[in-house]
């Protein structure tokens, strides 16, 4: 009986582009089962309404997504009675985005202001937060009485949802800056100026720019509130109209074109905060915060 005394074989060793490459494929894999069970889920639960509202549950006053689909097909074909759909989506568009411009960039400079700025922050604190506790409702209403049916009212109705949102992050961001770097930029000579632009905004970047994604649909929503307070056109002018005629379907219809418009929204803002914090650490693939992606 003979014995082998040949060496064993040695393992192959992955290289670093085989352990990259199934990473990307079970990411690419674990993506695609994300999507697939989203739509499973979506499919499910239209399936389950359309199925209730054509045996159970009335459709004058559930609507079912078949009729939704319909409305969708003839305001996008033959428009709506009071015009194109698309201008309608325009005209909600153009209030929200200018209310969110004007309203993030106050919020920015009041917020950080207010952070830097203990004793003033002290002062001013009651006051911020009466305002913030007044009904927004109210205030769209009284808007409307202040500067019309027109844009005004509706970009303030937007101003001061959005204001809000991005101020109580940026007078967050702004105090949780180290101290310690502060205090060694000043001992280097940097001035008030050089300490709030080089330390304390790109500090608060990730705490702004994270509170962009809330109000962006908080701006969507004040216009929306606006118009549905007093309007000559927009999403919510068309949804009020459809509420006064029991036209289920068109309510429903407004809502999901809205939602549309904020997702397109919320990815354009992604897109944004990627490049604009690409010195941040990336975050495990299997984190909480990309499951929601």
């Amino acid at each position: 009986m003979s014995l082998d005394t040949s060496p064993a074989p040695l393992p192959v060793l992955e290289t670093e582009q085989d352990i990259l490459a199934r990473a990307r494929k079970a990411t690419a894999r674990r993506k695609r089962n994300i999507w697939a069970l989203r739509a499973v889920i979506v499919v499910v639960l239209l399936g389950a309404w359309e199925l209730a509202a054509t045996y159970w549950i009335d459709p004058f006053f559930y609507s079912k997504p078949s009729l939704i689909w319909h409305r969708l097909v003839e305001w996008i074909g033959k428009g709506t009675d009071f015009g194109s759909i698309w201008y309608q989506i325009l005209v909600t568009v153009e209030e929200a985005v200018i209310g969110f411009v004007l309203g993030a960039i106050a919020g920015v400079l009041v917020g950080v202001v207010l952070g830097r700025s203990a004793y003033l922050a002290e002062v001013l604190a009651p006051f911020i937060k009466a305002a913030n506790a007044l009904p927004r409702i109210v205030l769209a209403a009284l808007f409307v009485i202040w500067f019309g049916l027109g844009l005004s009212s509706k970009v303030a109705t937007v101003f001061v949802l959005v204001f809000f949102a991005v101020f109580f992050n940026a007078f967050t961001g702004a105090r949780e800056v180290d101290r310690n770097l502060i205090d060694n930029a000043r001992i280097l000579g940097a001035t008030r100026r050089q300490v709030l632009t080089s330390i304390v905004l790109p500090s608060a970047t990730s705490w702004i720019l994270s509170s962009l994604h809330v109000a962006f649909g908080f701006a969507l929503i004040g216009a929306v509130v606006g118009e549905y307070t007093g309007a000559k056109a927009g999403m919510g002018f068309l949804i009020a109209n459809a509420q006064g005629t029991f036209d289920t379907a068109g309510v429903y219809a407004g809502m999901l074109i809205i939602t549309v418009v904020a997702l397109l929204a919320e990815w354009g803002i992604s897109g944004l905060e990627g490049r604009l914090l690409r010195w941040r650490p990336s975050m495990s693939t299997g984190s909480a915060a990309n499951g929601l992606v």
